[in-house]
C-alpha cells in the first residue's frame, strides 16, 4: 500500500509510517559495506515490528535472498513472502519439527549435539537433503556447539557428506568498537570457518558490518540498521529513517500552577500550563519509563513543528505534554502528535526508555494504523 490519506480518518488514534524504500535503501547500503560478502536480512520479531509480510517482498526485491528468522511461524511468514529465497531458523530445531520445515523449504540452525542428531535422524528417514546451519559459540554463551564439539564435527566435514549449509557464530559487543571480546570473537570463529571449509560461514550482524572486512566472511546478517536503527553508537546514524509514528490529541486542557498531573501526582505545574492528552500510552509501546517528574525530564513530543515536553508518568493508553510554549490553537482536539519522526529518533526514544532501539521497535503496538510508503513496482 502506498501513502494514503489513512492519518486523516478520525477513527485512527495512531498512525504508524513504515517507509518500505527506505528500509530496501538501507539494506543496500549494508549491501555495499559488506562486499564481496553476500548480505542476507534478519526479519525475525515480525521484521523488527515492521511487518515480516510487507519488509521481506521489498527486501527481495532489493536483491535479498537469503532471509533469518527466530521461529517456524516466522519462517513461514518469510516463505509466503518470498518463494525463492532461502529461510534459516536461528533459534534451532524445535522437538519433532523436521516435518514443517522441510514442508516450506526452511533450514534450522542447529545449535546443540542433540538437535544435531534428531536433525540427522530426521534426514535419514525422510531422505531430506535441503541441508541446514550451524551454530557455534565464540563467547555469547547463549545458543551454539562449544568450540570442542565443533571441532569433533571435522571428520564428518572432511567426508563432504556433512550436509550444512552455513555456519554462524554471534557477536557479543559488536556496537562497542574497542571491546576485546570482538577480537576474540573473529579469532576463534576464523578457526571454525577454516575447519568448515566450503560451508558458508557468516559472523557480523548490523554493528558487526563496521567492525570491518576481516567480520565479514562469506555472508553478514544485519537486522537493526535494516529498520534505522543506528548500528554505529560512537558515530552519526549512516541508515535512514524508517518509522514515523504519530498519536492523536484526544483533548487539551489548562491546569494552575501548582496542580499535579497523572499517576503518582509527580509532576508539579510550575506555570499556569496547557496540556495536549494524546491517544498512546505504554499499551502500545511508549514506555512508562519515559515520563516525567518533579526535577526530572521525560521523552518530548513533537506538536505543531515544535518540541513539547511529556507531564507526568505513561498512563497505559494516554500521555500528557506540556504545550504552553505553543501558539495559541497550534495544538487542539483531533490533531496528531509525533512520537517518532521530524527529528525524534526510535534511538532517542530508546535512551528515554532507559533500553535498546531494538526493544522500541518491537514493542511498537498493535493499535496503531499502519501505513505503508513505497515498496511496490
Amino acid at each position: 500500500m502506498t501513502e494514503t490519506t489513512t492519518e486523516l480518518d478520525p477513527t485512527a488514534t495512531g498512525i504508524l509510517t513504515i517507509d518500505l524504500d527506505a528500509i530496501a535503501a538501507n539494506w543496500r547500503k549494508l549491501e555495499k559495506a559488506s562486499v564481496p560478502a553476500e548480505c542476507g536480512a534478519a526479519v525475525k520479531a515480525d521484521a523488527y515490528g515492521c511487518g515480516i509480510d510487507r519488509v521481506v517482498p521489498a527486501l527481495a526485491k532489493a536483491g535479498c535472498r537469503t532471509f533469518f528468522v527466530a521461529t517456524v511461524d516466522e519462517a513461514h511468514a518469510a516463505r509466503t513472502a518470498a518463494p525463492d529465497a532461502a529461510i534459516y531458523v536461528l533459534n534451532g530445531l524445535s522437538p519433532h519439527s523436521g516435518d514443517t520445515l522441510a514442508a516450506i523449504k526452511a533450514q534450522p540452525v542447529i545449535g546443540s549435539l542433540d538437535e544435531l542428531a534428531e536433525w540427522d535422524m530426521f534426514c535419514r528417514r525422510t531422505g531430506w537433503a535441503g541441508g541446514a546451519g550451524v551454530h557455534v559459540d565464540t563467547g555469547m554463551s547463549r545458543l551454539g556447539l562449544s568450540i570442542a564439539e565443533a571441532q569433533s564435527l571435522a571428520p564428518r566435514i572432511a567426508s563432504g557428506n556433512h550436509g550444512f549449509t552455513l555456519v554462524i557464530s554471534h557477536l557479543a559487543c559488536a556496537e562497542q568498537l574497542n571491546s576485546p571480546m570482538n577480537p576474540k570473537q573473529v579469532g576463534a570463529f576464523r578457526e571454525i570457518s577454516h575447519l568448515f571449509s566450503g560451508i558458508t560461514s557468516s559472523l557480523a550482524n548490523s554493528s558487526g558490518i563496521y567492525l570491518g572486512p576481516s567480520y565479514m566472511f562469506d555472508m553478514v546478517r544485519p537486522g537493526a540498521a535494516i529498520y534505522g536503527v543506528n548500528p554505529t553508537p560512537e558515530a552519526a546514524n549512516p541508515m535512514l529513517p524508517v518509522i514515523d509514528l504519530k498519536a492523536r490529541i484526544i483533548q487539551t486542557r489548562d491546569v494552575a500552577r501548582g496542580d499535579t498531573v497523572g499517576y503518582g501526582a509527580t509532576w508539579t505545574a510550575r506555570r499556569p500550563t496547557r496540556l495536549a492528552i494524546i491517544a498512546a500510552g505504554y499499551a502500545d509501546g511508549y514506555f512508562r519509563a519515559a515520563g516525567s517528574g518533579d526535577g526530572t525530564r521525560g521523552a518530548e513530543v513533537v506538536i505543531a513543528g515544535q518540541r513539547c515536553p511529556v507531564a507526568g508518568r505513561i498512563s497505559m493508553d494516554l500521555i500528557a505534554a506540556d504545550i504552553t510554549d505553543l501558539p495559541e490553537n497550534a495544538a487542539r482536539r483531533g490533531h496528531l502528535a509525533t512520537l517518532i519522526g521530524e527529528g525524534l529518533t526510535v534511538n532517542d526514544l530508546a535512551h528515554h526508555f532507559g533500553t535498546i532501539a531494538y526493544e522500541v521497535l518491537t514493542s511498537l503496538g498493535r493499535r496503531y494504523r499502519r501505513v505503508y510508503k513505497g515498496g511496490e513496482g
